[in-house]
């Protein structure tokens, strides 16, 4: 049961991936963010409410502390991120994204002090190799490491994505899964409005940020990543299951949206950037093995 639920939270993070694109293909990102982050808060604000009238475990000030560091970290990817995929191609962009558990066998090995197995340390190598991969293709289509900053914020938002994955295997220890993803729903909302307000009222940084129009497409992102949480939160809470697994099954999102890339885009150079997923996924499928 519990890998069909980590498989429906990969399906829903693919979807998730593409409906972003389509949000904020030349739209203002930071009033698109914010949006998102409202709606993921209203989506959730049922758990806050019960927090708040007792009806569950209320937290305490310190782990109000820890959830506020979560929502800067996360807040801190999703801003790369969104700028990454307004500029990147989904098939250049998915697979950077999809690398993030090899950082996190990294993270783990040298902040836990966790040793990996051949199978892991195939994963990891494999991993780098299609990172280096995309870093070759980037460049021939545009975008080099060493002169596009959108390559850089894609992969700063998976190094901070990886962070917060080793933060949770923190935090879920000592509170409550799902009082974790609304509270810093919420405080993601609030912090991505004050930063909003700033910038609107900036005319310099108003006129960068670019006009912003509504798209259905919107409500989507946080509708989708929502449920992709809960079906892994609740894969999870499940017995017998190995969060490692669920972790990386998780980064099949990749096959959604570069399918999406390739077949609604119709974005070039196909063939090479096939070649790079399918190292990827012969990583993700070692490191899966090795977790076992």
């Amino acid at each position: 049961m519990w890998i069909l639920l980590a498989a429906v939270s990969a399906l829903l993070l693919g979807f998730y991936d593409i409906f972003k694109k389509l949000s904020v293909r030349a739209n203002n990102v930071p009033v698109v963010l914010w949006l998102n982050t409202l709606f993921g808060s209203l989506l959730l604000s049922p758990v806050i409410l019960q927090s708040l009238t007792g009806n569950q475990d209320v937290l305490p000030v310190v782990g109000h502390a820890h959830i506020m560091l979560k929502a800067l970290i996360v807040l801190g990817s999703w801003i790369l991120g969104y700028f990454a995929i307004k500029h990147l191609p989904l098939t250049i962009q998915g697979p950077v994204n999809a690398t993030r558990p090899v950082l996190v066998l990294i993270g783990a090995l040298l902040i836990f002090g966790e040793r990996l197995n051949l199978w892991q340390w195939a994963g990891v190598l494999l991993g780098i190799l299609s990172l280096y991969m995309i870093s070759r293709i980037g460049a021939n289509e545009g975008f080099s490491l060493r002169h596009s900053r959108w390559l850089w914020m894609s992969i700063g938002a998976t190094v901070l994505g990886a962070i917060s994955a080793l933060y949770d295997k923190y935090l879920i220890h000592l509170y409550q899964p799902l009082q974790v993803q609304a509270w810093y729903s919420l405080y993601q909302c609030v912090i991505m409005g004050g930063v909003t307000i700033v910038l609107l009222r900036t005319s310099a940084l108003r006129a960068k940020a670019g006009k912003f129009t509504w798209r259905w497409s919107i409500p989507c992102i946080a509708l989708f990543l929502t449920a992709a949480d809960m079906a892994y939160f609740y894969a999870l809470s499940l017995p017998d299951a190995m969060i490692a697994i669920v972790s990386m099954m998780r980064r099949g999102s990749v096959l959604v949206s570069f399918a999406y890339g390739v077949l609604a885009l119709h974005e070039r150079g196909i063939r090479t950037k096939l070649v790079d997923l399918g190292i990827l996924l012969l990583g993700l499928a070692c490191l899966t093995i090795g977790s076992l």
